[in-house]
């Protein structure tokens, strides 16, 4: 198991996971560009992958510079041209993207432990990420066959409008670590139904996952070049590359405002495809008319998977007066008996943070809401008797407008609890916000449903529900949580251009 994982030896193209359960083969410790597992051209420079549980290093991988990324743009560049790739039918796309959906199928345990140990979330969660994040392969597999034209009705008697969908060509894919596989197909099943090619920067916290996805799709048959994946600690230079390179057409990016904010700059000039999924600091509102058991459970759900690490995680909790108590006490009576330790045991609930950064943004919050009088009712300190990024799943209540935990996304295990009196109050401190991803209420009223939820800015909304993202639904967020969608059918606009083609001078005589 990986809890017995120590420091890793390096055994050829692998990293040597002879004492697990057989699947050294996914476990890579070179990048992939152009079909070939490749170091870095800067004298072979790698960089640690640690497990967050525990400290330990799991495995090593290429610390890629701006050249290898262009070699991987070049190879993107001449696989989308190919006769290999931009000459196949949509059908062909589709039976490949379905090889690759049976792959990661057949080898979700091996991938989930990956996951685990380089991100330290649950394994029941990592085991849930891999069967969500191969319902994109599945989806987009099936979207292939779909990306329909259309033929419009003309004013002229000898003229035809047809409308086409081509690919854009190559995708930049920036992802982030909270969901190392999902984020990747997500947008490479998408790509790849559009018949474009892709190089993918993961997370420098997770590129373990990113290669054994890439590893079951090169065992797919997906042709060389498609598929590439640059692996590097110093993400800038080769982030500021795709948004300058004429070759990439569009860039698409999950992670911080801040981040997606200068890459939209930078890519300014080529006016490249643009696809941001951003920061959130998403509203759960509980009405007085809510069912609290049912609120609660989606309380739990929602801020506490991933230990709080999501985008989507429900950040600024609104409760109504008339059951404010019941509420909080409810929550509180769930909390405490979360399950917290290292995520490869089968019955923990919540794992460590991520990294250092990520920890002392969390206490920070906490310290400051501390220091502005709020009420700490649960949590509220580090666990170091578990290691040294886990913290305490934290309840805060009476939290003042001046604090960071009031209009700031937490990314972390903290609920913030603000009461308030009427729905008027609940929807305009909702929308309070730079942000708007996702949302969530709770109400039995129906017509209170219907209200709110079209009056909450923000670009997805949970009713009555905690989890929200699925293959078949829109995923994306308005103001400055980001531009485009991914999944559903619209996921496949950000790698398409519309072509129209104006037929003249017909005779049908």
């Amino acid at each position: 198991m990986w809890r017995h994982l120590g420091v890793v030896a390096r055994t050829g193209s692998n990293v040597n996971f002879s004492r697990m359960r057989g699947f050294s083969a996914l476990v890579q410790d070179k990048a992939l560009v152009d079909g070939a597992w490749v170091d870095s051209s800067n004298s072979k420079a790698t960089f640690e992958v640690r497990n967050p549980a525990n400290g330990a290093v799991i495995g090593k991988v290429p610390n890629m510079t701006v050249e290898d990324a262009q070699k991987a743009i070049n190879a993107a560049k001449q696989a989308y041209e190919s006769k290999e790739w931009r000459s196949l039918t949509a059908k062909d796309r589709s039976n490949l993207l379905k090889k690759w959906h049976k792959l990661i199928e057949e080898h979700s345990q091996e991938i989930a432990e990956i996951m685990t140990a380089e991100s330290g979330k649950p394994i029941n969660e990592s085991k849930g990420e891999v069967a969500y994040g191969n319902a994109f392969v599945e989806w987009f597999a099936e979207e292939a066959r779909r990306v329909y034209g259309e033929i419009v009705p003309s004013a002229l008697p000898n003229r035809e409008i047809i409308v086409m969908k081509q690919p854009i060509g190559v995708a930049a894919l920036i992802t982030p670590w909270n969901f190392p596989m999902a984020m990747i197909t997500r947008k490479a099943g998408a790509a790849l139904a559009a018949g474009c090619t892709v190089v993918v920067k993961p997370s420098e916290d997770t590129p373990l996952t990113a290669l054994a996805v890439a590893k079951l799709a090169v065992d797919a048959g997906i042709p060389k070049g498609v598929i590439n994946v640059v692996t590097t600690n110093k993400a800038a230079p080769i982030g500021d590359l795709f948004c300058k390179s004429p070759d990439v057409r569009g860039i698409s990016f999950t992670g911080s405002t801040e981040v997606g904010k200068l890459l939209f700059r930078n890519s300014a000039d080529g006016i490249k495809r643009i696809c941001l999924e951003l920061g959130g600091n998403a509203p759960f509102i509980v009405f007085d008319s809510a069912n609290i058991e049912k609120a609660v459970d989606g309380a739990m759900a929602s801020k506490f998977r991933n230990c709080g690490q999501t985008c989507v995680s429900a950040n600024r909790f609104f409760v109504q007066d008339g059951v404010y108590d019941k509420f909080v006490e409810q929550l509180k009576k769930r909390v405490q008996a979360l399950k917290i330790g290292d995520g490869q045991g089968c019955d923990v609930q919540i794992g460590p943070l991520i990294n250092e950064m990520q920890f002392k943004k969390v206490s920070g919050f906490v310290e400051d809401a501390r220091s502005k009088k709020a009420n700490i009712i649960l949590g509220g300190k580090p666990l170091t008797d578990q290691g040294e990024l886990f913290y305490a799943p934290t309840i805060v209540t009476d939290v003042p407008p001046s604090a960071q935990l009031y209009s700031e996304e937490v990314f972390g295990p903290v609920v913030s609890i603000i009461r308030f009196r009427d729905e008027e109050e609940a929807v305009k401190k909702a929308n309070d916000t730079r942000r708007g991803l996702a949302g969530y209420f709770y109400s039995e009223n129906l017509q209170q449903v219907f209200r709110v939820a079209k009056r909450l800015e923000v670009g997805m909304v949970g009713v009555n529900e905690g989890i929200i993202s699925a293959a078949e639904a829109p995923f994306g967020g308005v103001k400055e949580s980001g531009v485009g969608r991914e999944g559903s059918k619209h996921g496949i606009d950000d790698y398409v251009d519309i072509k129209y083609i104006c037929m003249g001078n017909l005779k049908y005589d």
